[in-house]
């Protein structure tokens, strides 16, 4: 085993943690020990650092399920008997923790979408690889890009390709039985947003306009 001690910094961002908001909050926490979670949402969001989804809402301990990978995609349903982390996820959330809502939550400046960009575009043969783990992931988000390609500028279609990376999600997300039947049911509803991690804005999805609005 190649684990090491923790760098110091995170002990000692621990220890000032468990001296003030832990020791705050023990009643909370014990009850959420004690009691199990209850998150009211799930959210899908990426791996990137800088997306820091309960900064963005506001969110309590508790509150959210987070699944994290790269790109905040959803791979359709592929009951395959193989290792599918992102839909073991979305089934424990649907189906035992019962939440009420599904948010995917794109954003800006979103280094995988520019891998996929990149690997749909020639540019990056290496991610064309079978050994790419990267690669085979944004596989996922080739139709996206097949929609986006013939737009304006580079820029324009990675921007384009990020909010593709929602809808797409979205679109997988329904090829679930368990999640089609509960939006069917209403117990459930599904949302797409894209944040600009530049100015903070948050859009989302419209899908009776097909559109992106600001949340206002």
């Amino acid at each position: 085993m190649a684990a090491t001690q923790l760098p110091s910094y995170l002990a000692q961002r621990y220890l000032g943690w468990k001296a003030t908001k832990f020791q705050e909050n023990k009643a909370w926490f014990r009850h959420l020990a004690d009691m199990g979670q209850h998150p009211r949402a799930m959210v899908i969001s990426c791996c990137d650092s800088r997306v820091h989804v309960t900064a963005i809402f506001g969110s309590d301990t508790g509150e959210f399920f987070i699944h994290r990978n790269i790109a905040n995609l959803v791979p359709p349903y592929q009951p395959d008997g193989d290792h599918h982390g992102t839909s073991a996820a979305v089934e424990y959330a649907v189906t035992t923790l019962k939440v009420a809502h599904i948010v995917v939550l794109g954003h800006s400046n979103c280094g995988g979408v520019n891998g996929c960009y990149e690997m749909c575009s020639g540019a990056a043969p290496e991610l064309e690889q079978s050994s790419s783990f990267v690669g085979r992931w944004m596989d996922i988000l080739r139709p996206g890009y097949e929609r986006v390609k013939n737009l304006g500028s580079r820029e324009e279609q990675l921007v384009a390709l990020e909010r593709e990376g929602v809808l797409v999600s979205l679109e997988n997300l329904m090829s679930f039985p368990f999640v089609r039947e509960a939006v069917e049911g209403e117990t459930i509803s599904i949302h797409g947003l894209w944040n600009d991690i530049g100015d903070g804005s948050l859009l989302y999805f419209d899908p009776e306009h097909a559109d992106w609005r600001p949340v206002e």
